[in-house]
Order: structure tokens, then C-alpha cells, then sequence
């Protein structure tokens, strides 16, 4: 169990898709001007990459090494078809939000790098933890920016007012450009996190 434990938690914090290994940049660019659109989109992530990675441990066995990318990105975009189709019977405005971005997760580097690295190697209850984890640290990557960005360049979070009439929004920040300002200060200050994170469990072991 712990060790299911550890595989889960490696994808929210030391192997963050967004903030440590830089992966999936382009969505967190694009679709996270609203708390809203980010969280949804993170989730969409969340659930391709999770039931990818079982489908792929599943069937690493039967799948021909020659054919496996193929075989990743079909089972990919029957995923995201799925998801897809559930998003615009369910909730059409957010569908509407997010627009061709949805499509787009069949190539999303995180999804297929996990696939080939982690599930095409494991069983099927690591795979599906791991897939779990690095979906739940794209998803918590996507809202921090999402509510950061709207906060500063709206004055809301989720859709709620929070910042009152006297607060003059910063257009640049639900802008890409903001984005890409923000992403860096946050890459940076989680470098600097895991790294005395570090410092101190060295410093505890030389104890």
C-alpha cells in the first residue's frame, strides 16, 4: 500500500507534469483564464490519462513493441472521444469553453509519457495510481493558475466576485502572455520548494 502511495504522490509534487517536468504547456497557456475552464480541463486530463494507463498496462502484454505509439494515441483519442461526448450531453458551456482544446489532449506529451515510461511496463493497479497521480498534479497545476489568473485579471474565483469595484484588473493576466509570466514564477518558487524539501531531509538524515 505505501508503495501504491508513493507512486500516486510522485505525480502531485516531486513529478508534477506541469511544474516540475514542464510537459502539457499549451493548455495551461490557453485554457486557464477562468478557475473554471482550468479545473475541467485538468479533470478531462485527469480521466484520459488514468483509464489510458490501465488500458495500456492491460494490454501491454498483447501489443506489438512496433506498433505500440499507434496503438497509444487510438486508445487516447477513444478516451478523449468519450470525454468529449459527455462534456457536450452534460455540461455544453463548459464543452463550448474549451472549445478544440479538448481534442487536442490525444497529444498531450504527458499522457503518451506515461503510457510508454510507466503503464507499458507495470501492472495494472501501479499503472492506474500513477496515471491517478500525474493526472491529479496536472489538474491541481491547472486550477493554482486558473484561480491565480482569474483572481488578478477578473477579480473572481470560480465565476464569484472577489476583489471589489476599486480593484482595476490586470487584462495582461487572462491574456497568454500572463500565463506564461505566471507559469515561470511558479515553475521556479516549486524548484526552490522541492529543493529545501531536500535540504532538510538531508540535513535530518545527517542527524
Amino acid at each position: 500500500m505505501k508503495e501504491l502511495w508513493n507512486i500516486f504522490k510522485k505525480g502531485i509534487i516531486v513529478e508534477n507534469p506541469i511544474f516540475v517536468l514542464a510537459l502539457s504547456l499549451c493548455p495551461a497557456l490557453a485554457t486557464t483564464s477562468t478557475a473554471k475552464n482550468a479545473l475541467t480541463m485538468g479533470l478531462s486530463v485527469m480521466f484520459v490519462i488514468t483509464l489510458n494507463n490501465t488500458v495500456v498496462s492491460i494490454t501491454r502484454k498483447v501489443v506489438n513493441p512496433k506498433v505500440r505509439v499507434p496503438v497509444y494515441i487510438t486508445s487516447i483519442a477513444t478516451i478523449v472521444t468519450l470525454v468529449q461526448l459527455l462534456l457536450q450531453a452534460y455540461f455544453p458551456a463548459a464543452y463550448k469553453e474549451l472549445g478544440i482544446y479538448l481534442a487536442l489532449i490525444v497529444v498531450f506529451a504527458i499522457i503518451l509519457a506515461r503510457a510508454e515510461v510507466f503503464a507499458s511496463k507495470n501492472p495494472v493497479v501501479p499503472s492506474f495510481f500513477d496515471g491517478l497521480g500525474m493526472g491529479c498534479g496536472f489538474a491541481l497545476a491547472m486550477t493554482v493558475i486558473g484561480i491565480i489568473r482569474e483572481l488578478f485579471g477578473a477579480g473572481s474565483i470560480f465565476g464569484f466576485q472577489v476583489l471589489g469595484s476599486w480593484y482595476n484588473p490586470a487584462l495582461i493576466m487572462i491574456l497568454p502572455a500572463g500565463a506564461f509570466i505566471l507559469i515561470g514564477y511558479l515553475v521556479a518558487g516549486f524548484k526552490m520548494l522541492l529543493e529545501r524539501q531536500a535540504k532538510l531531509a538531508a540535513e535530518r538524515g545527517e542527524a
